[in-house]
């Protein structure tokens, strides 16, 4: 989910461009004459010579990357000129079920990409799933627990690398949003023995996780991408709980945002209890380190 933090204060003190905000003087007589640099100046044109086979070697080796990055700075600016329109669950889920190719997973994921191209959405896109992917092959979990579940595009991700063991619990507090989420999770191809739906706050679901596990020693993986502020009060519940196997990987969404500040401060003071691995764009990798006699 990439909208996490709180709208923060936006207003800017008003500045003239034109006089500044001390001056006082017709602008007109802020106009200086300006000297040009001569078109055909020995220096400018020794540069462009000098650097035109490096744009060349860089536009070939990495004019791919560089035509994502320009698309995203893109699509970002036209959902900025937009201001911060409501994220719409229902269009979401509608536009991923309609145009998406029922039972192919590849196709329900690039259809979502293709939805947050050009809307706002709370899925976590496509560089953090592909993140996501490299931990799931890392891990190779067999219990996965989703706080966030949202439209089911972590989900999909999620359970197309679990295993023919592997099981998926997923919660999502709003009831209607759980039913779109499990809806497309059905469409990509997926049974329910694969994974089950806890439609409730994230604190009740962890208080009964135990009785959803099965013959799992405890969760193998974590993802968390729903409330921040519920963050640390579920971490605390889910060490009290025991439910948190040995070596247990935990995905934590939006950690830069300030409510996440008090979760964070919990993980580095117990540095012999959790590990920081890695982190993208405010995607957090850790990991529990239940051999430690101090956790």
């Amino acid at each position: 989910m990439d909208i996490h933090c709180r709208p923060q204060n936006n207003s800017f003190p008003t500045y003239d461009k034109i006089t500044g905000p001390y001056s006082t003087k017709p602008y007109l007589q802020h106009f200086r004459p300006i000297k040009c640099f001569p078109t055909k100046s020995p220096v400018i044109m020794s540069l462009l010579v000098v650097s035109l086979p490096m744009v060349v070697i860089v536009t070939v080796r990495y004019g791919a990357d560089l035509l994502a990055f320009c698309r995203q700075l893109f699509n970002q600016a036209v959902k900025l000129t937009r201001g911060h329109p409501t994220v719409s669950i229902d269009k979401t889920h509608a536009f991923v079920f309609s145009n998406c190719t029922h039972g192919q997973v590849d196709s329900v994921l690039e259809t979502f990409h293709l939805y947050s191209d050009s809307h706002p959405s709370l899925c976590i896109g496509q560089e953090k799933g592909e993140f996501l992917d490299e931990v799931m092959s890392n891990a190779a979990p067999r219990l996965v627990l989703e706080l966030g579940m949202h439209c089911g595009y972590s989900s999909v991700r999620i359970l197309r690398l679990l295993g023919p063991a592997g099981r998926l619990l997923a919660v999502e507090q709003d009831p209607e949003t759980a039913d779109k989420g499990e809806e497309i999770i059905l469409v990509a191809g997926f049974k329910h023995p694969q994974f089950q739906v806890l439609t409730c706050p994230s604190a009740v679901a962890i208080a009964g996780l135990q009785a959803h596990m099965g013959d799992a020693q405890g969760l193998d993986l974590i993802l968390m991408d729903h409330d921040v502020e519920q963050y640390l009060p579920d971490l605390l519940a889910l060490e009290k709980w025991g439910v948190l196997s040995p070596g247990c990987v935990l995905l934590v969404n939006g950690i830069f945002c300030t409510e996440a500040r008090p979760f964070l401060e919990h993980i580095q003071a117990r540095p012999l209890c959790y590990t920081q691995r890695r982190q993208l764009q405010g995607l957090m990798e850790l990991t529990w380190n239940r051999a430690s006699d101090v956790c």
